[in-house]
């Protein structure tokens, strides 16, 4: 299978029904999981669930699908990095429906293995996802979104060139340890990412 995008470290491609295992090493992570939900998916889930949605939205046209992550070394299942098309409004980003709409907008997101934190992997992986994002689908603004006590989440957006817009309170019914200091919201217009675009293609370039 081709990639979709190769960084110094890391190939990026479409998931195939074989990735039931490396899903199953993210969704059944308590500690991968740990600002996300507190249900950790069985690999029936996973398979009935997860892949099954995943390999789905790949059957799109615009090119705003979570993608595999594996490292070039070694062809390891890492993880994964994603667009989501989404319809801003004045609510939650958590609540915003997907699709994609006149403001060409699309929610940037990531989930890594345990054994893959720390390498600067999510860096990496989002840079070159703002990169596809801005100069080949042409969109206008992303978004991300995370728990406000989550800061090494909030780093690697902010190294990615997202700045940081606002904290909003959402109710949940089964609320994460955390909760009760918010979500955060990071944003990044393509109008600004023109001013470090080099710098962030350089960066990723292989």
């Amino acid at each position: 299978m081709e990639p979709v995008l190769v960084t110094e470290r890391l190939v990026l491609r479409a998931f195939t029904p074989d990735d039931v295992d490396g899903l199953l090493a993210l969704d059944g992570d308590p500690e991968v999981m740990r600002f996300l939900e507190r249900h950790i998916k069985t690999r029936a889930e996973v398979e009935a669930d997860v892949l099954s949605t995943l390999l789905e939205s790949q059957e799109n046209d615009t090119g705003l699908w979570r993608l595999a992550a594996d490292t070039r070394a070694d062809g390891e299942f890492i993880g994964w990095f994603g667009l989501r098309p989404v319809r801003p409004d004045a609510g939650a980003m958590v609540h915003w429906q997907s699709g994609l709409d006149e403001t060409r907008t699309a929610e940037l997101g990531y989930r890594l293995r345990r054994s893959a934190w720390g390498r600067g992997y999510a860096t990496e992986g989002t840079r070159a996802l703002v990169v596809r994002a801005f100069a080949e689908l042409r969109l206008a603004e992303l978004v991300a979104t995370t728990m406000a006590v989550n800061v090494r989440s909030r780093r690697v957006m902010e190294k990615a060139g997202l700045r940081y817009a606002r904290t909003v309170h959402v109710t949940w019914d089964d609320p994460l340890d955390g909760t009760e200091q918010g979500e955060v919201e990071y944003r990044l217009r393509r109008a600004d990412w023109t001013k470090i675009g080099t710098t962030v293609q350089r960066e990723t370039a292989t």
